[in-house]
């Protein structure tokens, strides 16, 4: 169940991002300093990442226990079985829409970085 946080909290984490730079704007103005505002885009990404790889990890370890041996899972491509009705194939296939989910929260966490790093606060 690693994979909850990066399909639930990963895209939120990364909207907060927004919102609590948007506060920091006029303090980090005034002082004429950036580093709270790349102190939270650096935390809001680590976390996005994090739960990011976690769900890879559930996704990867899910595969693992379908009694193949090594060379038969290799050959195996990684597509999901998303019609199955099969209950087994449910937490791997949710497992990949997390990443897929983690992954473009953390394109849209290095996206809202960008904008701290080449404009001043008093833009």
């Amino acid at each position: 169940m690693l994979s909850w946080p990066a399909l639930l909290l990963a895209p939120l984490v990364a909207l907060s991002e927004l919102s609590i730079a948007y506060a920091l704007v006029s303090p980090s103005c005034a002082s004429q300093d950036r580093t709270l505002l790349h102190a939270v885009a650096a935390v809001s990404l680590f976390l996005v990442l994090a739960m990011t790889v976690l769900a890879w990890r559930e996704w990867h370890a899910d595969g693992l226990g379908d009694g193949l041996d090594a060379r038969q899972r290799v050959t195996l491509p990684t597509v999901t079985r998303a019609d199955s009705a099969d209950a087994a194939e449910r937490p791997r296939f949710v497992a990949q829409i997390a990443v897929v989910v983690g992954a473009l929260s953390a394109l849209v966490s290095i996206a809202l970085w960008l904008p701290v790093w080449v404009l001043s606060p008093c833009y």
